[in-house]
């Protein structure tokens, strides 16, 4: 019998049948890749979380999460973001190009009012602001006439000043407050261009150590459990990312345990992430607390009444808009 040869035609059909089941066999191993949210590795691919800070002692328990617990996140990869000032951090936050923050909580609070889908999930630290002023100042009255700094009028520092004068029998207006760079404070009280300042630590604890001012009043002697930096992300991250928000959060609350330690290994780890002499950070950690880092509703409203009554905002967002403790809620039981 004759052996028949396949026509040309019944031969580029054949090939083109064998093209079209490899196509579509490569398409199914890609989607079932894709469905079970896995890199080209087969490992699971993990939100990275961007978060925000300016190198203060109260964003210790990001540096502390980032240094100890970054070998062992199971849903998130850590990338903390330094920041010079507070309106480049907060610029990039309403914007998407990070997270979260460790930011002033006034702050975030009117980003929220103006929009920007903005929640506080916890809190920097408690305590830890100081009323320092020249060694010639005894009690706040004194500050009558006189040059006062602050880092920015929406902040809780700006709210204790406030407080502080009406305590003392002055009116805001009596005196003259000027808006500083933190790191320039330490300075222009030793020069002489201000009279005393309110700022986050380690800048306060600075003037004291080298004896060019003291501390006048505490924090928590103007306002007690005054709120002032806050952990805050932004909605839609908690939202699309439940798995690794609710991680990052535990790790967080975590570190903040071991930030309230005040040991050695604490303080190492804070002298890595910030410029700050020893002795100047020991100061600095004994006026402040990292232990619990929940905003209550009574401590944020009475923020919202100041900023009301101080004319900083005619409608600060609500507690129940602002503020989520739900992945705080979860990780006590």
């Amino acid at each position: 019998m004759t052996k028949r040869h396949p026509t040309r035609s019944q031969s580029l059909s054949w090939f083109l049948l064998c093209a079209m089941l490899l196509v579509l066999s490569a398409c199914g191993k890609t989607g079932g890749s894709a469905a079970a949210g896995t890199n080209a590795s087969g490992s699971a691919d993990l939100k990275t979380l961007k978060i925000g800070y300016l190198p203060i002692t109260h964003a210790a328990p990001l540096y502390i999460e980032d240094a100890l617990g970054k070998q062992n996140f199971k849903q998130f990869k850590l990338e903390l973001v330094k920041f010079g000032s507070w309106p480049d951090l907060m610029d990039a936050l309403n914007t998407g190009k990070i997270d979260g923050a460790s930011v002033l909580i006034e702050l975030a609070m009117k980003a929220k009012e103006q929009g920007i889908d903005l929640k506080a999930v916890a809190l920097g630290h408690k305590d830890g602001n100081v009323i320092v002023t020249s060694n010639d100042i005894t009690q706040g009255a004194d500050l009558k006439g006189k040059k006062f700094a602050i880092p920015h009028k929406f902040s809780t520092h700006n709210v204790l000043l406030y407080e502080m004068l009406k305590k003392n029998g002055l009116q805001y207006s009596d005196v003259n407050v000027v808006e500083l760079a933190p790191a320039e404070m330490p300075a222009a009280l030793a020069e002489g261009r201000i009279s005393g300042y309110v700022v986050a630590e380690p800048f306060g604890a600075k003037s004291v150590v080298i004896k060019k001012g003291k501390a006048l009043f505490q924090s928590e002697q103007i306002w007690k459990d005054s709120v002032d930096c806050a952990l805050v992300m932004r909605g839609d991250v908690l939202k699309n990312h439940q798995s690794a928000s609710q991680e990052f959060i535990a790790e967080y609350l975590k570190a903040g345990k071991k930030a309230e330690l005040k040991d050695e290994e604490a303080k190492t780890i804070l002298g890595k992430y910030m410029n700050v002499e020893k002795n100047v950070l020991d100061l600095s950690l004994q006026w402040i607390s990292y232990g619990d880092l929940k905003l209550t509703e009574q401590a944020y409203e009475q923020l919202r009444k100041y900023m009301i009554e101080m004319g900083l905002s005619n409608n600060p967002p609500s507690y129940k808009d602002f503020v989520d403790n739900s992945f705080i809620d979860q990780i006590k039981g």
